[in-house]
């Protein structure tokens, strides 16, 4: 049984995954840190005042925490479909054969409809989102990577 196609990550450079992950590890620190200032700080404060610091301190250490990790793990499996692309993916071939307007999320794009074809495993259609551009037209070829072991694929 073979897995349903999954598109790889937007791929992130070296550089890129070094600064994403500094920017997620600054956003989990300031949650902990003001959790701990609160429990371990001796702070002239009423204990509403004190309920109130350890009450924000726990939402901004949960979301800040929860929001890093999951930026963390992005940032990890971009990089890891890049390594399995690059050492295991063959050419492949790409064929539009539906294009129309998508109006989901921030950005507007088109929504194709693609047949992905190669050597080494069984042609596969995918649904993908494009930014707006008129050379994606019905019948247009671009190109792809494809792991044949488990349909990862990224389209160029």
């Amino acid at each position: 049984m073979t897995s349903a196609p999954r598109e790889a990550e937007t791929r992130i450079g070296p550089v890129g995954a070094v600064l994403c992950r500094l920017v997620f590890l600054a956003i989990c620190l300031p949650g902990p840190a003001l959790l701990a200032a609160d429990l371990l700080g001796d702070l002239p404060v009423s204990t509403g005042e004190r309920c109130g610091l350890l009450a924000g301190g726990v939402f901004t250490a949960v979301v800040g925490v929860g929001f890093g990790v999951f930026g963390w793990r992005v940032v990890d499996r971009s990089r890891r479909d890049a390594r399995q692309l690059d050492a295991t993916g063959v050419a492949a071939t790409a064929e539009i054969l539906t294009v129309a307007h998508h109006l989901g999320g921030e950005d507007p794009g088109l929504l194709l409809h693609l047949r992905i074809h190669g050597p080494g495993f069984a042609a596969f259609d995918v649904d993908a989102v494009r930014p707006d551009d008129p050379a994606l037209v019905p019948g247009a070829l671009l190109s792809a990577v494809v792991d044949p072991a488990d349909r990862l694929y990224r389209v160029g």
